[in-house]
């Protein structure tokens, strides 16, 4: 027989049932509620009322637990009926005025009614208190009216109590003076028009949300030397973001945004490679003042910004290169920025010598104790990251290039273990019988102290609890303290007197003096002593070896001799108008000299390597000899590169030295002439070391790829690598969705300008230990100019792939990561699209 009636919520499945009630509005799921208990059921799930709350911004102030419904259903109900509650005296702030409704004779003759009866019970209370109401005092009827409510409920509330209610106020407590023979008998008419008074209804209980303390948000980039100690070094306010600098601005936005969680930063501090013109953020994003009024940098510091606290509240920027060092580019950057974001930036005035110690001076926004690095990190700390970041860059860099792509994987899974054997085999939260959010709060605090490199773990963890709880509401916010407030108090300013031009100048000749010491170690325990060994016919270096290696430091030491005895004859009668620029203009005109030598030094650097490996007793010379106190505990081929430092120091303190010289000084013509000389000159040290570095990845490209072809072509550089996994799918008719695919092998994608190589990555692991081996043995070569990619869905099956397609053949490659795949199609199609270009 047909089923008469039937009821389709049971007999459906949950999910097709949960489908219908979707397209039902919120007064029809409340009806539909009260059909049945497995209707209610349904109706009060969270996944039909948490899509209504969020999109009219009604966040619940908690996670529902896993046992608990109808949380988002109440939330809802609750948020709709204080809709209508208004403040006393008109509408909530911010609403608009009120849509005028057509007025009907009967409802307007309803209002009268409503204005008559409310002047006689004003009347009539007015009656009742005259004989408190002082003489010629006036009282505005807005006020009338709450104070009658007040008095009737008070006189009713008196006859079952003997004291009156502390809500009373004074009003009532001079009532009560009167005592019970003087309280006025309730008349008729005031019996009668306490039914009318209006009381307005209680709100609802809305529970508080304590919001955590701002912090101090710091971007450190994985391309700054010797991280590692800087970051042992913050302070307990700071939260640190280690970014990759291969990434992109939306990936850096979306580690800050996890990073806040909701909160708000104090100041924001930037740590990435730069100089006194621009910040190379990423590697492909350098911020300048050219490039900061594009979309792509403007849509990506307004969301940055917005992340930090106004400035009435103390926000700001703090950028750790010495911008303000630099009067047109640097300075010009700063205030455009500033612009942008409405906020404080600050910089360093890049006055300290060397490559990262410019971080510890002044800065343009603030004074010289309180620099923008002491707020972040503690102040020895940051001496010794600046001492050893110099000397760590170069051997760091090395190391990084082999071990990044490694390194991630391996910390993650080094993490996920430790932090899984310490729940389950230390903790044993199950068997401690603790309550479910201590649990979780645990488990998150210690999974956040894992991501973070920590040297204070138990206070790091406490401070997180404490959030924890700020956040969720579970304790009464106190109110802490600032992160400024944290430490010492304020310095006095060491440099307030000083006179910024003379500062830069000392500073200049100080720092050459140091140079020429280094020089001068090269001929003293090097050049010297090998001369001597080869007149005295104990040949350690031919004379041919030595005019390569050592000699042309003598041109360069005789040049900076004189450059430095004209500095210090001007420092001895220094004054408001003396003038260094011819000086430096001198030396200028005799960069030549600098630019044989460093054209000569790869070769230089080479020659030294080859005698020492064919020549025992330069390898021996060399063992006695490098790093003593002779050679300022520096070897040879560190001293060989300072003339190439000495350049980037000469910008930056030329720059400084400009910056705070006025433009109708006499020396500002030749100072701005000197600077865009050392400009171009750095330029082309720049260059030099990019094409060494090029041809240094070349070559070992070439090594690694067995049966590779030659790579050495005209302008030929390697890009960027990336491991992925080759796939095949069985099914080619099927459709995308529910195509299976099947990993074939390892693949190696060595992204050229001109070319993409494809290698068979083979793994080996290692017994007896964890690590393992990887060799690439080359597959095929497409030119960029006939290679098409496109993307593909994710689905259960495959993730995190895309396909190239070349004339003859595709491939089907998935990466890891999504972060992976994107960094490579974002590359792989720039270069397309510059290899297509006319």
């Amino acid at each position: 027989l047909p089923v008469a009636r039937l009821d389709l919520a049971a007999a459906l499945p949950r999910v097709l049932s949960l489908k219908v009630m979707s397209f039902l509005n919120p007064r029809d799921l409340c009806a539909a509620a009260q059909v049945s208990w497995h209707w209610r059921f349904l109706a009060e799930q969270d996944c039909l009322w948490e899509g209504r709350c969020v999109r009219r911004g009604w966040f619940l102030p908690y996670s529902p637990g896993p046992r608990e419904y109808g949380a988002w259903k109440s939330h809802y109900v609750a948020c709709v009926s204080t809709l209508g509650c208004c403040r006393r005296g008109g509408r909530p702030p911010g609403t608009g005025r009120p849509r005028e409704r057509r007025r009907t004779p009967e409802v307007e003759e309803e209002e009268r009614t409503a204005r008559k009866l409310r002047r006689t019970i004003r009347e009539s209370i007015r009656e009742e208190k005259g004989e408190r109401k002082q003489p010629g005092a006036v009282r505005p009827a807005s006020e009338s009216c709450v104070s009658a409510g007040v008095s009737l409920r008070s006189r009713r509330a008196w006859g079952s109590s003997a004291a009156p209610g502390a809500a009373a106020g004074g009003r009532s407590r001079a009532l009560g003076s009167r005592g019970p023979d003087r309280l006025p008998s309730p008349s008729r008419t005031s019996g009668a028009l306490s039914s009318f008074v209006y009381r307005p209804p209680s709100p609802p209980h809305v529970p508080t949300v304590h919001l955590p303390p701002p912090v101090l948000l710091l971007l450190v980039s994985n391309r700054i030397p010797a991280y590692e100690l800087l970051l042992s070094g913050l302070k307990a306010a700071v939260v640190a973001v280690l970014y990759d600098h291969r990434g992109t601005q939306s990936a850096l936005l979306a580690q800050v945004r996890s990073a806040v969680s909701g909160r708000r930063a104090q100041r924001l501090g930037l740590l990435a490679p730069g100089g006194t013109q621009e910040l190379h953020l990423l590697h492909d994003s350098r911020l300048s003042e050219a490039t900061l009024p594009t979309p792509r940098h403007r849509e990506f510091w307004e969301e940055l910004s917005g992340w930090v606290a106004p400035p009435a509240e103390g926000g700001g920027i703090d950028i750790f290169s010495p911008l303000a060092a630099a009067a047109e580019a640097g300075v010009a950057l700063i205030q455009a920025l500033s612009a942008l974001t409405g906020l404080q930036v600050q910089a360093p005035m890049g006055l300290a010598t060397g490559s990262f110690q410019s971080s510890e001076s002044a800065s343009a926004g603030g004074s010289w104790a309180s620099g923008p690095t002491v707020r972040f990190v503690s102040e020895s700390a940051l001496q010794g990251w600046c001492r050893q970041a110099e000397w760590m860059e170069e051997a760091l860099e090395e190391l990084r290039g082999l071990l990044e792509p490694r390194l991630p994987r391996l910390s993650r899974q080094i993490r996920g273990r430790a932090l899984g054997h310490f729940l389950e085999e230390r903790l044993r939260l199950e068997e401690l019988g603790v309550s479910a959010d201590l649990g979780h709060a645990l488990t998150d605090g210690l999974a956040e102290l894992s991501r973070v490199e920590e040297s204070r773990p138990v206070e790091f963890l406490a401070d997180f609890l404490r959030r924890w709880s700020q956040a969720d509401g579970d304790r009464d916010g106190g109110g802490s303290a600032a992160p400024e407030a944290v430490g010492a108090g304020p310095e006095p300013d060491p440099q307030a007197g000083l006179e910024w031009r003379g500062l830069a100048a000392r500073e200049l000749q100080r720092s050459e003096e140091v140079y020429l010491q280094r020089l001068g170690a090269v001929l003293k325990a090097y050049l010297e002593p090998l001369n001597a060994a080869l007149d005295s016919g104990r040949t350690i270096l031919s004379s041919s070896e030595l005019h390569l290696i050592l000699t042309p430091v003598t041109s360069i030491l005789e040049l900076n001799r004189t450059f430095q005895a004209d500095l210090e004859a001007r420092l001895q009668h220094w004054g408001a108008e003396q003038c260094v620029g011819d000086v430096l203009m001198k030396l200028c005109s005799n960069l030549r000299v600098y630019s044989t030598y460093l054209s000569n030094y790869p070769t230089a650097v080479d020659a030294v390597d080859r005698c020492r490996e064919s020549k025992p007793l330069f390898r021996a010379f060399l063992k006695r000899t490098d790093r003593t106190l002779s050679t300022h505990m520096l070897s040879l081929q560190e001293l060989l590169l300072c003339p190439a430092w000495r350049i980037r120091e000469y910008v930056t303190l030329l720059q400084a030295l400009r910056l705070h010289t006025h433009p109708q000084h006499p020396d500002h013509t030749h100072l701005t002439s000197a600077l865009h000389t050392l400009l171009a000159f750095r330029d082309f040290v720049r260059t030099l070391k990019r094409n060494c570095e090029r041809d240094g990845r070349m070559e070992e490209t070439q090594k690694m790829i067995r049966g590779c072809p030659s790579l050495g072509g005209r302008n030929r550089r390697l890009i960027m690598s990336q491991e992925a996994v080759l796939l095949r799918t069985p099914g080619e008719q099927l459709p995308d969705s529910i195509r299976i695919y099947q990993t074939v092998c390892d693949l190696g994608l060595f992204l050229f300008n001109d070319l993409l190589l494809l290698t068979r990555r083979t793994v080996r692991h290692l017994p007896f230990t964890l690590g393992r081996r990887s060799t690439h043995t080359f597959q095929a070569s497409v030119a960029l100019s006939s290679l098409a990619v496109r993307d593909m869905a994710h689905t259960r099956y495959v993730s995190h792939a895309f396909v190239l397609d070349a004339p003859d053949r595709s491939w089907v490659c998935a990466t890891e990561r999504a972060e992976e795949r994107d960094d490579f199609l974002a590359a792989l199609r720039a270069a397309i699209s510059s290899a297509l270009a006319p």
